[in-house]
């Protein structure tokens, strides 16, 4: 075959992958890549894709083959591609569903068509104790409560199992979409909503059931969770970060589907209600008094015969209820989420206990087709002022971020901002509460944060989706799954460290599309030569990730409008 030395890509013998941001066919590279890789690093000419068994994993269970990824490589790669990178990617996609999971009877059957590697893994240690009674020279019966831990052993060995064992059927529970919701509108599930709803349902089959679906904030993933109950009829537990998402869900749904009120019920610190569909925070059902006894909300999970459970921003789901999930492989189970990264690093965890990722879609190809806003990404670079910077050099390494974070400079970068945009609805978000409070006094702008009560915020929600207040400042409340649809600039003034799933949700409230199409506009405001800027560039990995890029502003033409925003 012949390489092409103008192609971006550099493919590398340690399942590395180079490529040239400046190259013209960077963007067709970065979409075709971007299914099978992980990106680990993103300066601003040379960015890093891993071949990580994970992304190889979840790519076959997508449908991608070896070759197909092969296929990419080569297209787009400027040199031949290393012989023993062939042989490994070919290796590791092979290993996902070797090892399958089949129904047998009341139980389950461990099945192995390889001899040889079944051997090598019944003698496996973290496998062994789960193996029941050998049926043949293939399989094992398997008990049912093993399903779970059995995942999680395999994959930790290297051979993620193909779970065909099938699902119980649930209790059932007649529903329909509407045509006209009932707030009066029109509602149609958009094409790829419905395609992801489709591919996770699978008609029924034992290979749908369990997976994830990756779509970006704004894209409607609430929308996909309810057209794939109304596809299983069957009586659903939707699982949620906070108190608003609970009402957001129950309103939707009820707004969107023939569901009586009283079928949509909420579970959380305020009323622990269980009906046919049942919203519960993830707080509460982790909640307990002491640390040294059991979580006894688990007991929601066994409430009701529930046909699926929905884990809404799956990205976040806590320790504890992978746990629980474990236990409950029976269940059909829906993530959703706008990215698979987890800052705990158990991707596997989802991959086994949730399901491999089911359907992504890239955030550009959705704005370019209008479904989500286009987004203008700017970076600006505030100078930390002379008598912070000493503070600054002499503190403990673990206080320099949050001086930084806090930079009082950048209170006049936001005036400037938010004057740019007078006519236009802002968000503030921020981590440190001492810094949103001192925002909240200098311009008088409602603040949110997690002591604001649910009712006011619901308030506060609802002047500025209906345009009432046109600015708002946000603590982490406002990252999750929060309906801010008219929000068109978002300025955040601090951050997690360097978190590239807060950055998800923070671009994601601005991203719902506009009514007259305008670009909505994301500000990050960064102190130069600190810490905070080495974290930024964690951040922005997730932005790469996605097709965006961002723009480099200095803050003090900001403010000497020397720039247009």
């Amino acid at each position: 075959m012949n390489y092409d030395p103008t192609n971006p890509l550099i493919v590398q013998g340690d399942r590395t992958v180079l490529v040239e941001v400046d190259n013209p066919k960077y963007a067709e590279a970065r979409d075709a890549l971007a299914p099978f890789a992980e990106l680990e690093k993103s300066p601003e000419h040379i960015h890093t894709y891993r071949l990580s068994d994970l992304s190889l994993w979840n790519a076959a269970a997508a449908g991608l083959s070896a070759d197909d990824m092969i296929v990419v490589l080569q297209k787009y790669s400027k040199f031949p591609l290393p012989m023993n990178l062939l042989t490994e990617i070919a290796e590791r996609v092979e290993r996902y569903g070797r090892v399958k999971l089949l129904k047998h009877a009341d139980k389950l059957r461990l099945v192995c068509a390889d001899r040889p590697l079944l051997e090598e893994l019944a003698r496996q240690p973290k496998l062994r104790d789960y193996l029941g009674e050998r049926l043949d020279a293939t399989s094992f019966v398997i008990e049912p409560g093993f399903r779970g831990v059995l995942k999680q052993a395999l994959i930790t060995i290297g051979y993620p199992a193909e779970d065909l064992a099938g699902y119980s059927e649930g209790a059932g529970l007649a529903m329909t979409l509407r045509e006209i919701t009932r707030t009066g509108l029109p509602f149609n599930v958009r094409d790829y909503q419905r395609e992801a709803a489709e591919i996770f349902y699978a008609g029924g089959d034992v290979r749908g059931g369990s997976g994830v679906i990756v779509l970006p904030c704004g894209a409607g993933k609430t929308v996909v969770g309810i057209t794939a109950m109304t596809m299983m009829q069957k009586s659903t537990l939707v699982l949620t970060t906070s108190i608003t998402a609970v009402k957001q869900w129950i309103r939707e749904i009820i707004d969107k589907t023939d569901l009586a009120e009283s079928d949509v019920v909420e579970y959380s610190g305020e009323c622990k209600n269980i009906g046919p569909v049942t919203v519960a925070t993830y707080q509460i059902i982790t909640h307990r008094s002491d640390k040294k006894e059991d979580f006894p909300h688990f007991k929601i999970f066994n409430e009701r015969d529930w046909g699926l459970i929905i884990y809404d921003e799956v990205h976040l789901l806590p320790a504890p209820v992978f746990r629980v999930t474990a236990h409950i492989q029976a269940r059909r189970r829906l993530g959703l989420t706008a990215t698979l990264i987890r800052e705990d690093g158990r991707e596997g965890d989802v991959f086994t206990l949730i399901g491999p990722k089911k359907y992504d879609v890239p955030w550009r190809e959705l704005e370019t087709k209008g479904w989500i806003a286009e987004a203008n990404c700017n970076e600006v670079r505030v100078a930390l002022p002379d008598d912070l910077r000493m503070e600054y050099a002499v503190s403990e390494w673990r206080n320099k971020y949050r001086i930084a974070s806090e930079n009082p400079a950048k209170e006049d970068v936001v005036e400037r901002l938010m004057h740019q945009h007078a006519d236009k609805n802002v968000l503030i978000i921020g981590q440190y509460l001492s810094q949103l409070h001192s925002l909240h006094k200098r311009f008088d702008i409602p603040l949110i944060t997690g002591a604001t009560d649910n009712m006011e915020r619901e308030e506060l929600y609802g002047k500025f989706r209906r345009g009432e207040i046109k600015r708002l400042i946000l603590s982490k409340v406002g990252n999750f799954a929060i309906d801010l649809p008219d929000a068109q600039v978002l300025i955040q003034v601090s951050g997690t460290f360097g978190s590239r799933q807060e950055e998800a949700q923070r671009l994601g409230r601005i991203l719902r599309p506009k009514a007259n199409g305008e670009t909505a506009h994301f500000f990050s405001l960064v102190t130069r030569d600190t810490r905070e800027l080495d974290f930024a560039h964690h951040r922005q990995m997730f932005l790469t990730e996605q097709g965006y890029s961002y723009s480099i502003l200095d803050g003090a033409d900001v403010l000497a409008e020397a720039v247009t925003l």
